[in-house]
């Protein structure tokens, strides 16, 4: 007989709260007329995602945390689960809103009205003139989120994998379904899956040879030690190659610059900043359960290759997002440097915090810089957008600055601390390079300021009335600059993460 699980609702808090409005927003499409529906999923997922933040605080503040020691346990609130739930909860709170707005492209949000419809068809522009939007997106983001929470928290290989699927499924639609250029949204979405189903592949073979390595799915099984030490390589292995592609790291890295230029902006926004900070924290759980031998010296390589690999292949950008996807991957570079440490994760989420501010902060500027065709997202089209719009353009300037670890943003804490602990643990040589690639990104960084700033306006649009978006690219800014000015609160908190072997 199976014995039944034992529940702790009040810890599983958070992940029961994003569920439920997951499943609401679900019956919401089914029985609420399409008049105000719009109005109702955007309120029930705002109100959701600062209640998951509410809820993962007040699980925090209890401090019943860590117990993680208990047989067939699969899922885990620990420190820096919980840490991570209330990140991924102010990332959800910023994407929403930039999912919300719909005062960017003629009173219409920035995903197409009918996702069936061929692109340029006579059914499209009814679509368009009728005014339809799709409002699954609130749903399909709140399973999006509710993956990613489990992602973080998982103890169990299989409920890893689990965490994984409901991740990534709804972002493979999300991507898929721009109003604008949709043909290049379509295609970034069957990118994103095919390769992501490959991935999964290699994760999943990874899980069997654990489970034959050590006869269970617990994810602090990869610590025992048995005979067959190459099985054990080898699961890590396969794990982390599924994992890595998560993170976009070298040479798992080929999906992100299409992905993130053809997905609706907004989702690119969330996913940047979600799906990394998900994914490194199920990788750090995989990898520090291992023995160190197994696994250092790979990601050690990986590190120095996508550092590298990511910033020379930003600098020759000329699109901003794409630009930002190649930064993206660059950053992962970094953060895995961190993971070198080999068992503190503070550095790392410290990291993962100042990095989902500003990236959700840098899209949510290029949703704002616009002409007739829609997001303007060519560099030169930016010339003069400091002097044209300062708030925007000072913004955007906080995000580069601190993308390229300058002093007084949280960038530069964020990389200091990573670097710290990779020297802490021996690998010197990795921190030399990232110091150097760090002084090479910045050269692309401090390029578009220059457009930004000094050079002729060229007569791009900033939309006007956007008030929803140009809050998050405010809150997004101020953040940045106070968790470079002020971190020792932040600090403080990641630095109270534990083991975070199950």
């Amino acid at each position: 007989m199976i014995p039944a699980p034992e529940l702790d609702y009040a810890l599983l808090s958070p992940l029961l709260i994003v569920a439920a409005a997951a499943l609401l927003g679900v019956l919401v499409e089914a029985f609420c007329p399409r008049g105000p529906r719009f109005v109702v999923q955007t309120a029930l997922a705002t109100a959701a995602t600062v209640a998951a933040l509410v809820a993962s605080i007040v699980v925090y503040a209890g401090g019943d945390l860590g117990l993680t020691d208990e047989p067939g346990r699969t899922v885990v609130a620990d420190e820096a689960a919980v840490i991570t739930w209330m990140m991924l909860a102010i990332f959800a709170i910023l994407g929403v809103a930039l999912f919300a707005d719909r005062r960017l492209d003629g009173g219409l949000s920035a995903f197409t009205g009918r996702a069936a419809d061929r692109p340029g068809s006579d059914a499209e522009a009814e679509a368009l003139r009728l005014r339809v939007e799709h409002t699954e997106i609130f749903p399909l983001a709140m399973f999006a989120l509710l993956g990613m929470m489990l992602f973080a928290a998982s103890a169990d290989l299989l409920t890893m994998f689990v965490a994984l699927e409901v991740l990534s499924l709804p972002l493979y639609l999300l991507c898929g379904i721009a109003r604008r250029r949709r043909l290049l949204s379509q295609e970034a979405a069957l990118k994103y899956f095919v390769l992501g189903a490959f991935s999964s592949a290699f994760f999943l073979y990874g899980i069997a040879l654990a489970y034959g390595y050590s006869g269970s799915f617990a994810i602090g099984a990869l610590g025992e030690l048995h005979d067959d030490t190459e099985l054990r390589v080898a699961a890590v292995a396969l794990m982390a190659v599924g994992l890595l592609f998560k993170v976009g790291a070298v040479p798992f890295h080929t999906w992100t610059p299409d992905v993130y230029v053809g997905a609706p902006t907004p989702v690119t926004a969330f996913m940047a900043a979600g799906t990394k900070a998900a994914a490194f924290v199920a990788l750090m759980r995989v990898l520090f359960a291992s023995t160190e031998t197994d696994w250092q010296p790979m990601i050690a390589v990986v590190a120095v290759v996508t550092m590298v690999v990511g910033s020379l292949l930003a600098i020759a950008q000329t699109d901003v997002k794409r630009m930002l996807a190649y930064s993206s991957v660059a950053h992962a570079g970094f953060l895995l440097t961190g993971v070198l440490g080999g068992s503190d994760a503070a550095s790392v989420l410290f990291y993962l915090a100042t990095y989902g501010l500003a990236s959700i902060g840098a899209f949510a500027v290029v949703m704002l810089v616009r002409d007739a065709g829609g997001e303007a997202t060519a560099s030169a089209r930016w010339a003069g957008l400091g002097r044209e719009n300062p708030v925007l353009g000072v913004s955007f300037a906080i995000f580069m600055l601190s993308f390229a670890g300058i002093p007084l943003t949280g960038g530069f804490v964020g990389k200091l601390s990573v670097f710290i602990e990779a020297g802490g643990a021996g690998y010197g040589p990795v921190v030399v390079v990232g110091v150097l690639v760090s002084a090479v990104a910045a050269f692309f960084y401090v390029r578009m300021i220059t457009v930004m700033f000094f050079a002729e306006p060229d007569g791009v649009a900033v939309a006007s009335g956007a008030v929803v978006t140009t809050a998050v690219v405010v809150l997004a800014a101020v953040g940045t600059v106070i968790l470079g000015i002020a971190p020792g609160p932040v600090l403080e908190l990641v630095q109270q993460t534990g083991s975070l072997i199950p």
